[in-house]
């Protein structure tokens, strides 16, 4: 969910930050306070596009941060988008949160931060559509989307297993296809025949190299120690010399040094571990002066030796300009020569089977497919009588939605096109959703629809910009009530001008303006207690609070209460105005 959100310069608002909370958190104010620059803030948090006059006059960018906290569900899905976009907090372990920064300078041009690394608003915006939901009187983002329609319908069936099988038997059937079109390039490549007699010699040629890995690093170590027999001879001979054969060698020293602690032993025992300590260190200096004796006593010279390290650095060296830049590249080169070799020798006969697996896996892949299309289906129907009913509870019975499922080409997600469609009156025809005029009344429409896809829609926020408009009375009662119970399941917030919803809301901020220094600055507050009650009295009776206006506001609220709400009733459609609609827009 939005957690916190802070706006700097954009517009109107100079410094605004705002705490979100769970569930459903409601905004209002005097037309122009600046609710829906809150709106568009958030948008831009989701890749929406900045516009160029955002920065506040006076100033050359505008500044939108915000942190989102991951619900559980959808961590993996974020985690994975994070790690395709190369940005931090993808790690395995890593917290449930993450941070989102916009900068945008006049002229439109803007930067974007997520988790500190610089991205792009098209980054943002695949990982947004997890975040944010938009509807409102100017635009309609999320669920519009078509190409989400098909992944919303198999988890609103309940049986998303159907969606993963039908990716597992697509992934076995592209990979039976990619091995068949390796094998036919191979097969097709000029004389078959000729190709293999090739790939032969250059098989025979490695292998009569006999390399293994890691040789070029040992030999040229060998080699080393050759070329420096001499000086690794006359060295260990003079270390040996210091520490046992030559004059006042450590040996005699040693020798002088435990002599002199016997002596003084007899006057203090304490010093039998110094004595000890000594005794073991003339064995130690013998030992090693013994081991370089040996190891000098071997060391001689040998020109055939070296002429071989020299010749097979040489040959090494060739194999590695022909076939990789490294031994290790070498080796690689052979193994997929052999492989190459075998798809050769037996291609006829592998594409013969590999085409037998691909009709047995296509089989495979189309029963998957008709199971999703039917659960799909099963689903379609059950989604178009939940938003039937909340339609009809919305005083909106005259709209209709309708999922279009076609059929289309064999793919990971099956064969179907899925599209959801509405209708917004009785006679019309359906349009997709990203095609519908927007406006308060199919703002509801998608209420009702994200109501029955609460469960299936991997979204974390829905926003809604004054769904109210155009109603009033029962019918914004009953949004109220609908925009509460989807809130029950993902984190809402709503621009509003009617009491009947803000008395609903869990979270209330109240947006304003006002002149400072000669400049009209917004700010927000956050309402508790008196404060709220004043603020829904004002919201039902205008800029003169009455006690009686109070009084309703306190019975408002007690009644958005989970123990006091009772099921919401439905309603008829409204005509014109009713008492506590929004005064008309300026």
């Amino acid at each position: 969910m939005l957690r916190h959100l802070r706006v700097t310069n954009f517009a109107i608002l100079s410094d605004v930050a705002l705490d979100f909370g769970p569930e459903l958190n409601v905004l209002s104010g005097e037309t122009g306070a600046g609710k829906s620059l809150i709106v568009e803030a958030v948008n831009l948090l989701r890749g929406g596009r900045a516009s160029a006059d955002i920065p506040r006059a006076g100033t050359d960018e505008a500044v939108v941060e915000a942190i989102f906290e991951v619900p559980e569900d959808l961590r993996e899905r974020v985690r994975a988008r994070l790690v395709e976009a190369g940005l931090p907090g993808g790690e395995e372990g890593s917290g449930g949160e993450f941070l989102v920064r916009r900068l945008i300078h006049r002229g439109g041009r803007s930067r974007t931060y997520v988790n500190g690394a610089l991205t792009t608003a098209t980054r943002l915006a695949e990982l947004g559509e997890f975040m944010v939901d938009l509807s409102g009187q100017h635009q309609h983002q999320g669920l519009v989307d078509p190409r989400r329609h098909a992944g919303i319908l198999d988890e609103f069936s309940g049986r998303p297993e159907l969606a993963a099988a039908m990716a597992e038997a697509w992934d076995e059937l592209r990979g039976i296809d990619d091995a068949i079109e390796r094998l036919a390039a191979s097969a097709g490549r000029g004389d078959r025949a000729e190709r293999a007699d090739f790939v032969r010699f250059q098989l025979e040629e490695l292998a009569g190299a006999g390399l293994t890995a890691g040789e070029d690093e040992e030999l040229v170590r060998e080699r080393a120690r050759f070329a420096s027999v001499e000086r690794l001879e006359s060295g260990a001979r003079a270390a040996e010399q210091l520490l046992y054969g030559g004059d006042g060698a450590a040996v005699e020293r040693l020798d002088a040094a435990a002599r002199e602690l016997e002596r003084l032993r007899a006057i203090d025992g304490a010093l039998g571990e110094p004595v000890r300590s000594v005794a073991e260190a003339r064995i130690l200096v013998e030992d090693a002066a013994a081991q370089l004796r040996a190891y000098a006593d071997r060391l001689e010279g040998n020109p055939e030796r070296l002429a071989e390290i020299d010749e097979r650095l040489a040959l090494i060296s060739r194999l590695k300009r022909k076939h990789g830049g490294a031994l290790a590249d070498v080796l690689a080169r052979a193994a997929a020569l052999e492989r190459e070799l075998a798809d050769l020798d037996g291609a006829a006969d592998r594409i013969a089977e590999l085409d037998r697996q691909r009709a047995a896996a296509e089989r495979e892949a189309r029963t998957r497919a008709d199971r999703l299309s039917e659960a799909r289906r099963e689903a379609a129907a059950r989604l178009v009588r939940d938003v039937a009913a909340t339609l009809g509870e919305l005083g909106m019975g005259a709209a209709s939605l309708s999922v279009a499922i076609e059929p289309a080409a064999l793919g990971p997600h099956g064969a179907d096109r899925v599209e959801l469609m509405l209708c917004a009156n009785r006679g019309e025809e359906a349009k997709p959703l990203a095609r519908i005029a927007s406006g308060g009344e199919l703002s509801r429409i998608m209420l009702a629809l994200k109501l029955a896809l609460r469960h299936a829609d991997p979204v974390a926020t829905y926003v809604f910009d004054e769904v109210d408009a155009g109603i009033g009375g029962q019918a914004a009662e009953v949004v109220g009530h609908k925009m509460r119970q989807v809130a029950g399941h993902r984190q809402v917030l709503c621009v509003t001008h009617l009491a009947s919803i803000a008395a609903m809301g869990h979270h209330h901020f109240v947006v304003s303006k006002a002149e400072v220094g000669g400049r009209t600055e917004t700010s927000v507050e956050r309402l508790e207690g008196v404060a709220r009650r004043d603020e829904i009295a004002r919201m039902m009776g205008g800029a003169a609070v009455t006690a009686e206006a109070r009084a309703h506001a306190d019975a408002m609220l007690a009644a958005a209460r989970p123990s006091a709400r009772g099921p919401a009733r439905p309603v008829a459609a409204e005509r014109g105005r009713t008492r506590g609609s929004p005064r008309p827009r300026v």
